[in-house]
């Protein structure tokens, strides 16, 4: 063999970084060494895998292509080592997020994935829907539990688990404990996700007909911040349900009924279609699809 999994190590370290000193440091290797295994790595097979850019050095066209088939080997050299010590589940397994996910879903999931395999070490990564999917198919993240719906040809989405969003308001609110026509809707100051999440998404889909006439007064990246601020009187708010479970029992929020939008959507797991899963991500996705649907 012509190569060795170091120097793949190497080649996709220096791809995540852009950066041979970072991509050096991250394997405890030193800079001199990092650069000698990937020049050698090129002159073996003469080619060139990646456009130096100043200290940058980002992916050449070949080495786009090639990547894809190194992470999924150095992750099955892995699997093999770790069948060959005894086949417990371990490894890194670096999931990623959408908010309202990662906020109240994710760190129970995560708890439980590591009471049944302790040896394994979840990484979470949380922003929003299109944050997400870019991270899993430039495999940053090995799993993405998103809110949006997207399109991406080297991407699987299978749906997960069902959500709705709840329009809220403060218990003092003039509208609290209404139902609330098209009408009233158009009359307040909106607080709502920002464009790119997979809530404003579904927000702006069940207003069709009305959206462009509505009053968004505030776009906050946080779930936290929109429940503050329509405590805090300054509008109303749309959420998933999920987040909103808590302030509704302390009676710090209250729902608006609006049974003519149809606020429901479902929550999605996105892979890469090129990616090999090792155990840690199978046993991950089957505890989604088991214990938390």
């Amino acid at each position: 063999m012509r190569y060795s999994l170091r120097q793949l190590e190497v080649f996709l370290a220096t791809a995540h970084f852009e950066n041979v000193t970072r991509a050096a440091d991250s394997l405890a290797m030193s800079q001199s060494a990092a650069s000698g295994s990937l020049r050698e790595f090129e002159q073996q097979f003469a080619v060139q895998l990646f456009d130096r850019r100043g200290k940058r050095l980002q992916l050449s066209d070949l080495g786009r292509e090639l990547r894809p088939a190194a992470e999924n080997l150095l992750a099955q050299a892995r699997a093999f080592e770790n069948a060959l010590e005894g086949g417990e589940v371990m490894g890194r397994l670096n999931v990623g997020a959408t908010l309202t996910i990662g906020n109240y879903l994710a760190v129970g999931m995560i708890a439980d994935f590591r009471a049944r395999y302790p040896a394994a070490d979840v990484t979470l990564t949380v922003a929003n829907t299109a944050t997400i999917a870019e991270a899993v198919a430039d495999f940053e993240l090995a799993i993405g539990l998103v809110e949006g719906e997207f399109a991406h040809p080297e991407l699987e989405t299978v749906h997960w688990r069902s959500d709705e969003l709840q329009v809220f308001t403060a218990p003092d609110h003039p509208l609290a404990g209404s139902v609330v026509t098209d009408e009233q809707l158009l009359e307040q100051s909106w607080i709502v996700r920002e464009p790119g999440s997979g809530t404003r998404q579904t927000f702006e889909r069940a207003m069709h007909g009305i959206l462009p006439d509505l009053k968004i007064t505030l776009e906050l990246q946080h779930t936290e911040a929109i429940k503050r601020a329509v405590e805090a009187g300054i509008g109303i708010g749309c959420l998933s349900a999920i987040s909103l479970d808590d302030a509704f029992r302390r009676g710090s929020l209250v729902p608006l009924s609006v049974p003519q939008r149809d606020f429901r959507r479902q929550l999605n797991i996105i892979t890469h279609r090129k990616r090999y899963h090792g155990a840690a991500s199978r046993r991950w996705l089957a505890l989604c699809r088991e214990e938390w649907t």
